[in-house]
């Protein structure tokens, strides 16, 4: 039941934002979580130069792969005892916040902020 929530936090759905605008480059993609904490609550991961993630989601222990590939952030996610399989993501970035959105920008959305 506990992975229900994680991925929820980690994939669920958020509110609207106006002024969200893709990041298409890996460079600027980098530039942005390297060195940086990506929060929301419950959960903090760290997106690490060498193409790993690692964090923690509500008291578990968070790990993944992932890289850019075709101005996509793809990546495979394990937590607790379950995990969620490769996906290639759409980024946008507002300020200190990405927006990751699953199936190439057409599946469920998280908003993580930068710290």
């Amino acid at each position: 039941m506990m992975t229900g929530y994680v991925l929820a936090a980690l994939l669920g759905a958020t509110p609207a934002l106006a002024d969200f605008q893709p990041v298409h480059e890996e460079s600027n993609f980098r530039a942005l979580v390297e060195g940086r904490e990506l929060t929301r609550f419950g959960v903090r991961l760290q997106v690490l130069p060498q193409g790993q993630i690692t964090g923690r989601g509500f008291g578990m222990r968070v790990g993944g792969e992932w890289e850019w590939r075709e101005g996509y952030f793809c990546r495979t996610l394990v937590f607790g005892q379950s995990g969620d399989p490769y996906n290639c993501q759409l980024v946008l970035q507002d300020g200190d916040t990405l927006r990751f959105i699953s199936d190439q920008g057409r599946g469920d959305q998280a908003d993580l902020r930068l710290r």
